[in-house]
């Protein structure tokens, strides 16, 4: 018998730097609910933090995904990495002509919505139009199936890093956002 998996009516919606006192409750909201397992951990309560750093860099770009009854279910969020201080050059030798990156910093969706696509489709709608040629995440390499579902839309690992003393270590995955994908 084949599985079906229906996404009802959503409605993506696109945000800048100037929007965060609009969305930032909304983002903190979608947090709570996606590791309300972990909100223990100091890491994950540090995440209002996260936003605001993100928030204030140049070029950040959000992408919120509504249900038909306009509550938040999921996000994702970036910025273009600084020229010349593109983060990842460590891990690849040699470094790709054109280096400008777009660093996507997180996506996620509240747990009853996983599964349905939704997370390739904001992943699309945030980077599917960046005139960055690469895209770069970290997913906690404790996470096999996120890390394959990031293989599966093109990305690559090119190694590994724990950016703080109580982060997991992460995977560091590249995209090439010229290659069709």
């Amino acid at each position: 018998m084949e599985h079906r998996v229906t996404t009802p009516h959503i409605t993506l919606k696109h945000y800048t730097d100037s929007d965060l006192a609009e969305i930032r409750q909304t983002l903190l909201d979608v947090h709570t609910d996606a590791y309300a397992a972990r909100m223990t951990e100091p890491f994950v309560q540090r995440f209002p933090w996260f936003v605001d750093h993100w928030a204030g860099k140049p070029g950040f770009s959000c992408v919120i995904v509504y249900d038909s009854g306009g509550q938040a279910i999921g996000f994702t969020y970036g910025a273009p990495s600084e020229a010349g201080r593109e983060w990842w050059r460590e891990y690849v030798n040699p470094a790709p002509a054109d280096t400008s990156t777009f660093a996507v910093s997180e996506l996620m969706l509240r747990v009853n919505w996983r599964g349905r696509g939704l997370g390739r489709q904001l992943h699309e709608a945030l980077v599917g139009a960046r005139d960055e040629a690469l895209a770069v995440l970290t997913v906690d390499t404790k996470r096999p199936k996120l890390r394959a579902m990031y293989g599966s839309w093109g990305y690559r690992n090119i190694g590994e890093q724990q950016p703080f003393p109580d982060s997991p270590m992460y995977a560091v995955m590249l995209l090439d956002l010229r290659d069709g994908n």
